[in-house]
Parts: C-alpha cells; sequence; structure tokens
C-alpha cells in the first residue's frame, strides 16, 4: 500500500479533491484490515500480517544485534547457549503463538537488558550475568516472549502507519506541498522496532504473561519479584560503573523510562501471581545451583569486559590510547579468547598509524572468530588506505553483510567502487551512507558522478541538487552547481518558464 499512496501523491496535474478522495478510500480500506489478537481473542485493526512480522524482524536483527543496547554481535558459548535456548523453547512452546519461528541468541554487551523482535529474543550478557536463577531467567524471557505473542511491535506499527496517512490526508487538506513526505514515511515502519518504545499497558501486558509462561513450566512465579529487583540493581551498578555521564544519564533514564522498575510495578506483579495459572513446582522452581554452574564462565569472562575492556573503549572514544591499550592488554592476558579484545587493539594501533600491529591482531580476533565483524571492518578500512580497493572491497562486503547498517563499512565499500570505477555497485553502498547521513557534504556529489555514468540523468540531477543544498562551496558542490544549471531545463522546464 505505501508504494501505491506514494505513486499517487506524486503524480502531477490531480486536483486536491481527488487526493483527499483517493487517500480517504485508503484509509477505509485499513480499518477494515482486522484481525484476532492470539491473547486478547480480540479483533483490531492490524495492517502487518504474520508474514511480514517475521520478515521485518529478519531484515532489522542483524542492525539490532550489532547496534541496540551496546551492540557487540553474538556472545559465543555453545553449551551455555544450548542450555538457555532450551529454557526459552520450552516458554515458547507454551505461548499464545508457539507456531512462529522463534531464536534465542546471547548479546555480547556488558549493557544489561533483553529484547525482542519478531522471530528473535535476545538477552545481553550484562544481564545474563546479573541474574541468580533459571527461574529469573525464564521470567524475563517469557517476558519478552509476550511482547511478540501480544503482537505489540505490529499493533505499533500499525498505528504509526495509520497515523502516517492521517497525516498525509491532512496535509493534502491544507495544500501543504510536502504531503508526500508524510505519506512516505508510512514506508519506513520496519526501522521503527529498533525505536520502539512499549506503553505502560504493553509493559504490564507482557508482565502478566512472562509470570503465566513461566508458572506453566513449573517455576515459581515469585522469581518475577526477585528479577524485577535484580534488574533495576543491575542498571544502576552498570550506570555506575560507566561513570554516568551526562549522555550516559540520559541513556540510562531512557533505558529505565522503557523498562519501569517501581514498587507499584512489582505490586502489580504481586497481583498478577495470584491469578496465574499454576502448575507443580519444577524442582525447587528456580534451579538456582544449575544457572549459576552453566554461567559460571560467563561471569567469569563478563567481570573482564568490565573491569578492563569497557574502560578501554571510554579511553580510546577520549583518544586516550595508552590508557586504552594498558586495559585491553590486560584484559587479553586474562581471557585470550574474546575477539573484541583483539579488535580493539587493533584499532588503537591503526588509530598510532602502527599498520604492522593492527594488521595482526585484526588478524588475531579473526582466528578465533572468522566473522567477527569489527575485525573485518578494520581490515578494510586499512586496505582502503593503502589504495588497495580490491581488498577493502573482499572485507567490506563480508563486513556489510553482517552488519549491514555500519555506515563506515558501507561507506568505505561504496568509496572503493568508486575509485575503481565501478559505478552502479557503488550505489548501493552510498546510499545508506547518504541516508545515515543526509547533510553530508561530499556523499549526494560522489552519488551524482556515479548516477551520472550509468546515464541516470535524473537521478543524478536530484543528488547533484541535495549537494548544493548540503554544501555548495566544496569541489563536489561547484561540480554539482554547474549539472543543475545545465540540466534544469529539461527536468524543470516549468521553474524556467516561470523565470
Amino acid at each position: 500500500m505505501p508504494d501505491v499512496v506514494t505513486r499517487i501523491c506524486r503524480e502531477r496535474g490531480m486536483c486536491l479533491r481527488k487526493y483527499i478522495s483517493v487517500l480517504l478510500i485508503l484509509l477505509c480500506g485499513v480499518v477494515a484490515s482486522c484481525a484476532v489478537n492470539p491473547v486478547t481473542g480480540k479483533d483490531e485493526i492490524m495492517l502487518v500480517s504474520e508474514d511480514e512480522e517475521i520478515k521485518i524482524g529478519k531484515s532489522v536483527y542483524r542492525d539490532a544485534l550489532w547496534s541496540a543496547e551496546g551492540g557487540g554481535g553474538e556472545y559465543r558459548d555453545p553449551q551455555l547457549k544450548r542450555y538457555l535456548e532450551g529454557v526459552v523453547m520450552r516458554l515458547h512452546r507454551v505461548s499464545h503463538r508457539p507456531n512462529l519461528p522463534l531464536s534465542f541468541t546471547v548479546q555480547n554487551s556488558s549493557v544489561p537488558n533483553a529484547w525482542a523482535i519478531p522471530g528473535h529474543v535476545v538477552m545481553t550478557r550484562g544481564l545474563l550475568a546479573g541474574l541468580e536463577s533459571e527461574g529469573e531467567f525464564a521470567y524475563v524471557m517469557g517476558h519478552e516472549i509476550g511482547h511478540i505473542s501480544a503482537k505489540h511491535s505490529a499493533r505499533h506499527m500499525t498505528q504509526n502507519m495509520l497515523l502516517g496517512l492521517a497525516l498525509g490526508i491532512a496535509a493534502v487538506s491544507i495544500g501543504d506541498k510536502d504531503y508526500g513526505a508524510a505519506v512516505l514515511g508510512l514506508g519506513t515502519v520496519g526501522g521503527q522496532l529498533l525505536l520502539l518504545k512499549y506503553s505502560r499497558d504493553d509493559e504490564l501486558e507482557a508482565d502478566r504473561l512472562g509470570v503465566e509462561y513461566m508458572s506453566r513450566l513449573g517455576y515459581n512465579p515469585n522469581n518475577a519479584l526477585s528479577a524485577h529487583r535484580n534488574l533495576e540493581k543491575v542498571y544502576r551498578e552498570y550506570a555506575r560503573s560507566v561513570g554516568q555521564e551526562p549522555a550516559e544519564r540520559s541513556f540510562f533514564e531512557e533505558l529505565l523510562s522503557t523498562h519501569p522498575r517501581t514498587s507499584v510495578r512489582i505490586d502489580e506483579i504481586q497481583q498478577m501471581i495470584q491469578s496465574a495459572p499454576r502448575a507443580p513446582l519444577a524442582g525447587d522452581g528456580s534451579n538456582r545451583a544449575g544457572y549459576q554452574s552453566m554461567t559460571a564462565n560467563l561471569r567469569r569472562t563478563h567481570r573482564v569486559y568490565t573491569e578492563h575492556y569497557d574502560r578501554a573503549v571510554r579511553a580510546f572514544e577520549k583518544n586516550r590510547l595508552a590508557e586504552a591499550n594498558n586495559h585491553v592488554s590486560r584484559a587479553i592476558a586474562e581471557d585470550r579468547y574474546q575477539p573484541p579484545f583483539y579488535a580493539l587493539a587493533g584499532f588503537i594501533y591503526l588509530k598510532q598509524n602502527n599498520g604492522a600491529d593492527a594488521d595482526r591482531y585484526f588478524r588475531g580476533a579473526l582466528s578465533l572468530q572468522a566473522d567477527y565483524q569489527p575485525a573485518l571492518r578494520g581490515l578494510g578500512m586499512m586496505s582502503y588506505g593503502a589504495k588497495n580497493y580490491a581488498a577493502a572491497i573482499e572485507h567490506m562486503k563480508k563486513a556489510v553483510q553482517i552488519f549491514p547498517g555500519d555506515v563506515t563499512a558501507q561507506r568505505v565499500l561504496g568509496m572503493s567502487h568508486y575509485r575503481t570505477s565501478n559505478w552502479r555497485e557503488a550505489i548501493g553502498p552510498l546510499l545508506v551512507v547518504a541516508d545515515a547521513d543526509p547533510k553530508n557534504r561530499t556523499i549526494h556529489g560522489i552519488l551524482g558522478q556515479c548516477y551520472e555514468n550509468i546515464n541516470d540523468r535524473r537521478s543524478a540531477y536530484e543528488h547533484y541538487k541535495r549537494q548544493l543544498q548540503a554544501a555548495p562551496d566544496n569541489e563536489a558542490g561547484r561540480l554539482a552547481a554547474s549539472r543543475v544549471q545545465a540540466w534544469k531545463p529539461q527536468f524543470e522546464p516549468e521553474t524556467q518558464k516561470k523565470k
């Protein structure tokens, strides 16, 4: 539907009344699109089908794993993953949507959190290290599966699509020349999963479902209360450990507001526990000993991350390279099997213009994990700097396949193609950069050249115009100005006639 609306709104010559009529017809069709919520059993407007939920979840999962909640990719421990995934899949089987595909991943981030998108549930290393029992883990994962069961993501996307359509109608009705942009926003619902903030009602419903699912499996539902208390404690401890500078304070305030852990919330969970369906307790209902044993290695590794690696990252970001090198060296000395430690050392040496050691440490990271994305990016950056564009392309193709939203990798990949006059291949990666940084001072001029060289003058013209808006005074701007001046009679004849 969004593509249809966009095309209609871009057509010229249609009167205002017809625009409004078309949009109202589409809105009526939207309202007619209802589905039964599997949790409540009630009909609700739903513009996102189950298949679309899964596709959207799949499309954003890799970027979320590498960028959301501290990034880091996957924490690799096959034995631990099998154990935790077993708990997750048992919860999934007693959920309201057991037919959906679902995977579980441990995210290699010290930021304590858990999140879910259709098809995927994730818990960070930082939160796993802070929980005390399998029962607490089961509650948190049940809560995240509850968000998927109740279609919270799909509901929010539907609401945003309806809002976008309503804004489009409003814009047309007042003669807003930018109404097309309002409607275009309907096509961006997938990315909103990464920015999703659940409402208080959504969180409470997920709390109730988490209690229900864990109780069905024989876990003591009181683990939900201890999990909530531990979550707040772990958040606060991590916030203190990173220094709580102004930007970080706002980050953690946002995190806590998204996942409120108040006494009122705990009182509400206590009421949920009273009404939750009960099954006989499995063992002691918590399996604290088993969880502590299975997560012992992770907790030891987590300590190395928080005491050395995370501090090295912070020092590196502030250009305190000696301090960063000291911390990362200590991290490697205490645990020599973590790819992030070697990749960070590689970036430190790269920043010090020590290419030999940078290369050695990047390759050291890849010897431990052949698809460790930051190490591939580091080698690609080195190859580009050495004007070895073929090698840069090889490394960055792998890097963006793993993490499509890595703007640096996309930029180096696109520019490597550009430097070798492979115009068509350069366009895709450079468009990612332009979308992420529309005010970039050169990117639109470069895209204009790429499109011009494949004889797509219309697209080239549009990017040259954007270059003039971003930076008319540099070399890319001057080239853009000459092209716009020469091509304007062809692409904007109406403007020329008015003059």
